[in-house]
């Protein structure tokens, strides 16, 4: 069984109440859980509240919910413990509450590669980079990967760096640069294994988790997507999220 877990921390740092945040009169919470539905390979999808607000709102539109301590500290181990109840779920997606326009098929194309290789065990996503504010961003996490698509590191920096460039334009120009779009999938012991792993040292430097797989030796598998997702984690972000859904997201569903 495939198991899509959408991980909803009220007491967001940067934008409290972040799941409940009103995008197009829906709480972004439901954006996010409405285009999960709309997946071809999930057999089931859930929301993990740390919040008895988020929780009675997710309940009110009918979907399923479970409740998680407050305390624990990362969305995937709040997936694991989700997933520990969740006997039958051999494959297991994290899906980021905080990204209410997320394309159905970027999901499925995130779970194909566990479905049709028994050696790979965790996999995520990557976008080319088009814009220099998008190289720029320090909130836009970059990936490198190797010629079979196996993670080689991510960074908040650009990279890879490349030295005969003269600019941030002719570093997009030269050579593909990719930004890594934080969706997961695990199998299931790949994710517990994960979660069993104390923070490491690049993890705490680059403020990504993902490198903590990596200083692990766990492989990730990088798939490519066509398709770009929004994240929302600022006062910002949530403006521009909602001007976005007025003009384009609420004509064309």
């Amino acid at each position: 069984m495939i198991i899509g877990i959408i991980p909803a921390r009220f007491a967001s740092t940067r934008l409290m109440g972040k799941p409940l945040a009103n995008i197009g009169g829906k709480p972004m919470i439901r954006h996010t859980y409405e285009r999960a539905m709309k997946s071809k390979l999930l057999h089931e999808v859930v929301i993990a509240v740390d919040d008895s607000k988020v929780y009675d709102v997710v309940k009110g539109f009918g979907a399923k919910v479970e409740m998680t301590p407050a305390d624990i500290p990362t969305g995937s181990d709040r997936i694991a413990f989700v997933a520990e109840k969740l006997k039958g779920a051999e494959i297991i997606v994290n899906i980021q509450g905080d990204e209410p326009f997320i394309h159905p098929r970027m999901i499925d194309e995130a779970i194909e590669p566990l479905l049709f290789d028994k050696s790979v065990e965790v996999s995520t996503l990557a976008k080319k980079i088009t814009t220099v504010d998008e190289l720029r961003s320090k909130s836009v996490p970059k990936v490198v990967f190797d010629y079979n698509n196996y993670a080689l590191y991510f960074s908040r920096s650009p990279i890879p760096f490349v030295r005969d460039a003269k600019n941030d334009l002719e570093r997009i120009a030269m050579t593909d640069i990719f930004k890594h779009i934080g969706l997961y999938v695990f199998r299931r012991d790949a994710l517990f294994k994960f979660t069993s792993f104390a923070p490491t040292d690049l993890e705490r430097i680059e403020k990504l988790e993902q490198l903590r797989m990596l200083e692990n030796d766990m492989k990730i598998k990088i798939v490519t997507t066509e398709y770009d997702s929004f994240s929302v984690d600022t006062q910002k972000d949530l403006d521009t999220a909602r001007r976005y859904y007025t003009k384009y997201y609420s004509k064309n569903k």
